[in-house]
C-alpha cells in the first residue's frame, strides 16, 4: 500500500459472540428470558449491519518533543510507548452502519430492554469488525516481514480525543464510509471506531489487550475470566 492513499472496503463480520454481547448489556446471568431477547435482537439487527472500513498508511517521524504521524503531530507518551519499534502506522476508521442506530432509537422508546440489547450488539459487532480488520493488517504485515502493535484510539491514555478531527479530515470518512463527526467529537453512526495500528520490524507484536491490560478494574463491562 502506498503511503497517503486512502483505501476502503467492506469486511465480513464473524459470528456474534453472545457471551460478549451479554457482558456489554451488563447481564450477570444467562436467564432464558435474556437469551430469548438476545436472539430476537440479533435476528432483527443482522440485516442492519455492514462492516465498512477506510484506512491509510503513514510513516512515523520521531521528533524530540512529539511524534509526526504524517496526518498530525502528536504529543502522547502512551501512544509513543505503544508504537515502540514501529516505523509506520495504519490509520483507520470502521463502522457497522447507521441502520443499527435507527433500530436502537426506535426500541429505546418501544422496548428499552431490547434497545439496550441492540446497543450491546452494536458494541460487540464494532469490536469484532476492528479485530477482523487488524487481523487483515497483521497478515499483510507478516508477509512483508513486519509486526503490528495493538490498535490505539483517541481518548486512550493521554492521546487527546481532539485528534479525531485530523483523522476524519485525512481519511475523508464521510465520503468513504458514511462516517461523520460532530462538534462534540461524537461519531455518527455511533457504533464506530477510529484507531492507529503501528507496524515495524521491531513492533511489540500482539500482547495482551482489552480488559486484562486495562487498569480500570471497577469497570462494569470488564470481562470476567
Amino acid at each position: 500500500m502506498m503511503p497517503h492513499t486512502v483505501l476502503s472496503g467492506i469486511f465480513p463480520l464473524p459470528e456474534p459472540c453472545r457471551r460478549e454481547i451479554l457482558r456489554y448489556a451488563g447481564a450477570r446471568t444467562h436467564a432464558p428470558e435474556l437469551t430469548a431477547l438476545l436472539e430476537e435482537a440479533l435476528a432483527e439487527a443482522a440485516p442492519a449491519l455492514s462492516g465498512k472500513v477506510c484506512w491509510q498508511e503513514f510513516p512515523i517521524v520521531r521528533r524530540p518533543d512529539h511524534l509526526d504521524l504524517g496526518f498530525a503531530q502528536v504529543q502522547s507518551a502512551s501512544l509513543e510507548k505503544n508504537l515502540a519499534g514501529c516505523d509506520r502506522i495504519i490509520l483507520f476508521a470502521a463502522t457497522v452502519g447507521l441502520p443499527l442506530d435507527r433500530l436502537i432509537a426506535r426500541y429505546g422508546i418501544l422496548s428499552p430492554a431490547k434497545g439496550l440489547m441492540l446497543q450491546a450488539i452494536g458494541a460487540e459487532r464494532i469490536e469484532a469488525l476492528c479485530d477482523v480488520f487488524c487481523d487483515h493488517i497483521r497478515q499483510e504485515a507478516l508477509c512483508a516481514g513486519l509486526r503490528t502493535a495493538p490498535r490505539f484510539s483517541p481518548g486512550y491514555g493521554d492521546l487527546p480525543l481532539e485528534l479525531q478531527r485530523d483523522i476524519f479530515q485525512s481519511l475523508d470518512c464521510a465520503r468513504r464510509i458514511g462516517l461523520t463527526l460532530n462538534d462534540s467529537l461524537l461519531m455518527s453512526p455511533s457504533k464506530s471506531v477510529t484507531a492507529i495500528v503501528g507496524l515495524g520490524p521491531e513492533a511489540a507484536g500482539h500482547p495482551t489487550t482489552g480488559c486484562p491490560s486495562c487498569p480500570k478494574t471497577d469497570c462494569i463491562h470488564r470481562r470476567i475470566p
